[in-house]
């Protein structure tokens, strides 16, 4: 085995035109974003470098330069078929990184590259955040906005406002309306600075900020596996990085853009819409949604993987009939598209590179499922003026997940001192499941509302949640 990646080091150091900046250098972006401009450079000759930011300094690890900007991306998974299918790549699109941090000078030169016409972060959900501290002079600003705004002025200015300058932006944090979040934020650091009013119309005129959803799963570096997978490629690659099979790109933005990407004959899963809001709803309520439904069912049925939980015979066809009658109907979306889809949650779940461990993800289940399966049950409700039992089960299992006795729960203090204390009224007599429920169901702060005044809920997640103390889960699912 070779020491390390550098045998394949690009023929020069910085071949190709820098069309992309990006804000981040963590394993998704590098197992997503960068995944997929390297296959459009191939495929379309899109021709498109990308030089990678950190948005945060002082992490102490080693920048991509150390490998000439190349690592390995390994891509696992079941492909539509149900195939298992594993692919490697080397990804060249990427030049350089910068740690604005050490290196504020190279930082803000980028905002003179004639070519750049791109900016893409990924700078976790707190990221796109603002205050009245950076200021204008520092070097850097501590924020990610703060910084961007500095970049972008220093553009407007360096081509004294001309508006073929302007660039197009790709927020991948994940939070509602993304692009018009950041792009509040910079105008934020515009006004505290007092810049040039230009500058604002200079962005408003010619930089595009784009609502984005993205979808994959990427796990990063392969520690139990790395040894074996260097050993069939032939070198070291510290930056390594295993993401699933399936991925999705969805950006809102005008049509023109499809041309300046070179979507068209690309074969990736990236799409151009006027309208993320569907796309979204579809997420949150068939993946989001079908994996906080699974969580505490599985676990309280004894198992501790999605893909063991997917694959039991009894929890893996509850779940299936859960997204195919309870939530895919409850989705105001084409039903074809949407049994599509689940198709390929399922295909997900099932993935066996992955082993997705139930209580790494049984985090603030309570949250969770007020914001991703609530809707759907509520819906439903409305739609066919019933409940719909499975998801009623599942919210039961939530709350039975909460006594505490299956997983050790990382909720916040308050949370599970307020668990801890009902169900201890429970154990003493001094209170009924009917009550725990109603309690749990008038938290508004959570809900949204008090779901006490749905009638019945509580009759019914208090039944449910007998049924499950009386039978077990596998009892309650069998009844079911």
């Amino acid at each position: 085995m070779q020491a390390s990646v550098s045998a394949l080091q690009r023929s020069a150091p910085f071949d190709l035109p820098i069309k992309f900046l990006q804000f981040g250098q963590g394993n998704f972006m590098r197992g997503f974003f960068d995944w997929q401009v390297d296959l459009l450079n191939e495929r379309t000759g899109l021709n498109g470098g990308v030089v990678v930011v950190r948005p945060r300094g002082g992490s102490g690890s080693p920048l991509l330069d150390v490998q000439d900007g190349l690592f390995t991306t390994i891509v696992r998974g079941l492909d539509e078929d149900g195939k298992a299918v594993s692919t490697c790549r080397t990804i060249r699109c990427v030049q350089r990184e910068i740690d604005p941090s050490t290196m504020y000078g190279d930082y803000l030169a980028l905002a003179s590259l004639p070519e750049l016409r791109f900016i893409v972060s990924n700078t976790t959900e707190a990221g796109i955040a603002v205050n009245d501290h950076d200021a204008y002079h520092d070097a850097p600003p501590s924020s990610f906005p703060a910084k961007l705004a500095r970049l972008l002025f220093e553009r407007y200015t360096h081509f004294e406002g001309d508006r073929n300058r302007g660039v197009v932006l790709l927020p991948c944090e994940l939070i509602e309306r993304n692009g018009p979040a950041l792009k509040a934020a910079v105008l934020h650091f515009a006004r505290l600075w007092q810049l040039d009013a230009g500058f604002a119309d200079w962005l408003a005129g010619t930089c595009v900020f784009c609502s984005t959803l993205v979808d994959r799963i990427v796990t990063g570096y392969p520690q139990g596996e790395a040894e074996a997978i260097e050993e069939v490629l032939g070198y070291r690659d510290q930056f390594l990085v295993a993401a699933e099979h399936y991925y999705l790109f969805v950006i809102e933005g005008p049509a023109w853009l499809a041309d300046e990407l070179k979507l068209a004959g690309a074969g990736l899963n990236i799409q151009l819409v006027d309208d993320i809001t569907p796309y979204k709803k579809r997420k949150v309520g068939i993946l989001n949604g079908g994996h906080t439904a699974l969580v505490p069912v599985a676990l309280l049925a004894g198992l501790d993987t999605v893909g063991a939980a997917v694959s039991d015979a009894q929890v893996g066809a509850w779940l299936a009939d859960t997204l195919a009658q309870e939530i895919i109907p409850a989705l105001p979306l084409p039903q074809e598209q949407l049994q599509q889809f689940a198709r390929d949650v399922l295909l997900r779940f099932r993935n066996p590179y992955i082993q997705h461990r139930l209580s790494a993800i049984a985090l603030n289940s309570w949250s969770k499922f007020a914001a991703r399966v609530a809707p759907q049950m509520l819906r439903y409700v409305d739609l066919h003026g019933r409940f719909p039992q499975r998801l009623v089960l599942a919210l039961a299992a939530t709350m039975r997940l909460y006594r505490g006795d299956v997983i050790v729960l990382s909720d916040d203090a308050a949370s599970l001192a307020w668990f801890s204390q009902g169900w201890d009224k429970v154990d003493s007599g001094r209170q009924t499941l009917l009550q725990l429920a109603q309690d749990w169901l008038a938290n508004d702060k959570v809900w949204g509302r008090d779901m006490n005044l749905v009638p019945g809920l509580a009759q019914a997640v208090a039944a449910a949640l007998q049924r499950i103390e009386q039978q077990g889960m596998r009892g309650a699912l069998q009844a079911q």
